[in-house]
Parts: structure tokens; sequence; C-alpha cells
């Protein structure tokens, strides 16, 4: 995968035993007003990606990822959390 396809690396994280990479990952449908963009989670064991929702909508690029570089160990580690099923949250 391409470093463009696997989006802003923020963070790795290791959670449940297994080590996580946080990217910001934009929208496809860029809006002229503004960036938005969510976390995909991604690790080598996974058999999937786990995204959240768009959680940052920022008037530049820019400023997108700014904002998402902002975010605070703990706070990706509550949002991998939340996009974790059942079987692989604590």
């Amino acid at each position: 995968m391409t470093e463009a396809a696997r989006g802003v690396h923020l963070a790795t994280l290791a959670h449940q035993g297994r080590i996580w990479d946080a990217y910001l990952e934009f929208d496809d449908e860029a809006s002229v007003r503004d960036y938005r963009a969510r976390v995909r989670f991604s690790s080598p064991e996974a058999d999937r990606f786990y995204r959240t929702t768009v959680i940052i909508i920022e008037p530049s690029y820019e400023e997108a990822v700014h904002h998402a570089r902002g975010l605070q160990e703990r706070d990706l580690q509550a949002l991998l959390r939340s996009v974790l099923p059942d079987a692989e949250a604590p």
C-alpha cells in the first residue's frame, strides 16, 4: 500500500497485545469548503481496517492534519476501543 493510500500516519499504539497504526484518512468526496477526515486503525494481525466516522472537519488540509496530530495517545486508544467489535474490546 502506498503512503498516499495509507493516509497520514498519526501514531503507533499497543492495545490488547496487538500493535496498531493510526492514520488520518480523508474523505474522497472533497468539499470546496472543508476537509473531512476519519481515523483508520490497522494491525498486521487484524483481518481488516477499523475506521471512525468523520471526526475532523477543517477549512484546510494543513489544519485538519494539525488537529489530528493534536490527538493524545489516550484519545487514539479511546477511538480504537470505540471501533473494535465487542470480542476485541477490553
